[in-house]
This record gives structure tokens, sequence and C-alpha cells, in this order.
């Protein structure tokens, strides 16, 4: 970037740099203190671009995402992983198959139902704050920071709840050990991305989340019977 004069630097960081948090919902000024190798992986580039910005000019924007989750609503995008690791993919093709059982890790944490409690933010609410976020640099402003997420919080069972609404279908569950990592609630404020990016986000409800989710995968499990066939 430097080498070819690209001044602008969009991070996808993560929620996972805060750790265990002290308070709930997090805003930016909160302690980074990572509890696993992905949240310290992000965290470290956080603190090394500072170092890029003073040596080459690079200035840049962190958007720290929550959750991720959704698909187009549209229908032609969504999320396809290898193996897939995200919660509400794999809990729709559990109630969809109908005989992949979905893994619940955990159902001891100091939550409401035990289970933990995430902010899931629709990922086309996040491509509008990218947009945002280089906007905010081509207009001079400083590198910033800024938390994503819907600031409501859900946790696993709710998610399979959902699930199973919208699919119309019982989503089988096992439980296993909790995951090393895991803290029991990440909620952010975003406050600061909604003040200072104009950022707003559209899809706020788990269900429209949940159902894009499901429209994805019902369309993708259509396209492989029809080429299988």
């Amino acid at each position: 970037m430097a080498r070819h004069g690209i001044p602008y630097f969009i991070f996808s960081s993560t929620a996972a740099i805060f750790g265990d948090p002290q308070t709930v919902p997090i805003d930016e000024r909160h302690r980074q203190a990572p509890i696993n190798p992905y949240g310290r992986s992000k965290w470290l580039i956080e603190q090394l671009l500072p170092d890029y910005e003073r040596a080459y000019g690079i200035r840049h924007v962190c958007l720290r995402y929550f959750n991720a989750a959704g698909a187009d609503p549209d229908g032609m995008l969504g999320e396809r992983h290898v193996p897939e690791t995200h919660l509400i993919p794999l809990a729709l093709r559990s109630a969809i198959e109908g005989k992949l059982r979905f893994t619940l890790y955990g159902d001891d944490y100091d939550t409401p139902d035990g289970t933990c409690i995430r902010d899931y933010v629709h990922v086309t609410d996040l491509c509008s704050a990218h947009l945002l976020a280089i906007c905010w640099l081509r207009s001079g402003k400083p590198s910033e920071m800024f938390n994503l997420g819907n600031g409501n919080g859900y946790s696993v069972r709710q998610v399979l709840a959902a699930v199973e609404h919208i699919a119309g279908r019982p989503c089988p569950v096992r439980i296993g050990a909790r995951r090393p990592g895991d803290p029991a609630r990440l909620v952010a404020d975003s406050s600061k991305a909604r003040e200072l990016l104009s950022w707003q986000p559209v899809y706020t409800r788990l269900e429209d989340i949940v159902l894009h989710a499901f429209q994805w995968e019902t369309a993708r499990e259509e396209r492989y019977a029809q080429t299988s066939g």
C-alpha cells in the first residue's frame, strides 16, 4: 500500500479483542484483553496500524464487528465456510437437514438461560459501515475505531428458537462442553459509530437476520440439488 500510494486502510477487527468484558455494553474505551488467538491477532494489527500511519501516512479505521450474521436480503450472497463454524448457518442446516445435531457449547454460563449471549449484526449493515468509513477517511478525518453491533444481546437458545420458528422445523441439539475463550456476554455500544459515521443499522431484528440466512441456505440447497441431479 505504501509503495503504491494507497492512503486509506479499513480493518475488519473484532469484539474478541475485549476478552471477558468488565462492563456490558462494550464501548471503544473498554480495555483490550483478548483471551483467544483470534482476538490477539486482531489486537496486534490494531496496535501496528498507528506505526504505519506515522511511517507512511496510511490512515485507518478499525471496525470491530460483534457477530456478523445474516445474508444478502435478495438471496444473491451468503455464508459458505469450509468448515462452517458460525452459529446461525450451523443451526439452520441442522433444522433443514434434520440429521445433523447442532452442538451447543456450554449451558452453564452466568446468563438467564445458561447459554452465551451475543450481539448479532447484519452483514448488509456492516457493508454500509465500510462505505461510511471510507468516506470518513476521504474527507480528511483522522484514524478511528468503531464498535459495530445492534446493542441487543441474544442467547444461543434464543437464536435456536428463532431458527426453529423461521425454518418451521425443530433443530436437533446436543449439549457439549464449553469452548475455551468463549466469554459469557459480548454486546456492543455502537453509539460512537452512529454519532460520528451516521451509521444506522437497518436489519436489527434477530428474526430478519435469521430469515435472510434461511433464504440463502434453502436457495443453496436447491442449487445443489439441481446440480447434483
